[in-house]
Parts: C-alpha cells; structure tokens; sequence
C-alpha cells in the first residue's frame, strides 16, 4: 500500500464534501475547490467519522502513484479551504521595489521599466516592505491563496522575473531560500 494514500483525510467541522462520479468538490470558509480524480482511482467520503479515503484498483506502478498523489491533492485541498496557504518572497537590491496596480503586480528589479505579472484571481497580494533599504534590508511581501498549486505557480512566475545571483545576491527569493555565494575575482598586485 501506498503510505500516504492509504491514510485518510479528516475534513474538520465547516467544511463540506460533494463527490459527484470522479468529481470532488470541497467547501470551507476560505473558499470552494474541486478536483477530477483520475477515472481508475475511487474516493469515499464517511460522513460518520469525516474522512475523505482514496483507493487503487491494483498495485500496478501507476496505480501506486495515483494513489498516493490524489490523496496528496485533495489533503491539499482540505487544508486550503480551512487554513489557506501563504508565500513569503523577498527582493534584494538597490533601489528594487515591488508594488500593486489593479490586478498587476509591478516589480522594480533593475531593467529598464517596470516588470509586469499579472495576479490570478485566487491569489492575495500583501506587501509588508514596498522598496529596498540599501542591501541588508529587502523589500518583502506574501502572497496567499486557498489553492496551493496556483500559489505556487504564481510565486514561481515572480521568482523567474529576476532569479537571484550568486555573487551579490540580488533578486526575488523565497523568504527561507538559502543562495550559495559564490567568492568574486580576486585581483593580485603584479609587480
């Protein structure tokens, strides 16, 4: 058995489930999702005990992996609905900045104008610090949405605006991403 399809998924108070053939369909306070489950996989939802549970016709390779992965999304699902996901990205740079117009988003990171991503409709901007202070403190902002595969889709697209260097550092990172430095030419005196 797959490890993480074989567990359940328990769907707390306020959140309801619809399944309708291979459709899964759940509400929560942070918002609705559905899913279409792969035709080969069976989902049951227990409303006695709450628990959404996934289930393989065989153990064929690519059962096992449908298993596991529709069991990971509609827990993902779950989770989304009730508590939401969130994104912490900084920006680091003389001079970068970030900022929102409508449903754009306008970063500032060193070219000649601004660059332009626009906002999915699921997703919510914050922005905590809207410009660089020098080089130590970065422009920061988090961006939050109840669906986790648009929210990192979309924190990818900023991320590949300007990709951080390894000299210096500067450009969008996540907010725990390490970057290896690299060291820069070392010149030597010639005599």
């Amino acid at each position: 058995m797959s490890r993480i399809g074989k567990k359940p998924v328990k769907t707390p108070s306020g959140v309801k489930v619809e399944l309708k053939g291979q459709s899964v369909k759940i509400s929560g306070p942070n918002g609705n999702l559905s899913l279409d489950v792969h035709p080969e996989i069976k989902v049951e939802y227990d409303s006695g005990t709450s628990e959404i549970r996934v289930e393989r016709p065989t153990n064929a390779r690519q059962h096992r992996a449908l298993h596991g992965t529709m069991r990971a999304l509609i827990a993902n699902m779950v989770e989304g609905v009730t508590k939401g996901f969130v994104k912490s990205i900084e920006i680091y740079g003389t001079g970068y900045g970030v900022k929102v117009q409508g449903k754009d988003m306008l970063l500032n990171v060193g070219f000649a104008a601004p660059a332009t991503v626009k906002i999915p409709d699921e997703v919510k901007v914050d922005i905590g610090t809207p410009n660089t202070r020098g080089n130590d403190v970065p422009a920061a902002f988090s961006i939050s949405s109840p669906n986790k595969a648009v929210l990192g889709q979309f924190a990818s697209e900023i991320r590949r605006v300007r990709p951080p260097e390894p000299y210096l550092g500067k450009g969008i990172r996540y907010k725990d991403e390490v970057i290896r430095r690299k060291a820069g030419k070392a010149f030597a005196s010639g005599a």
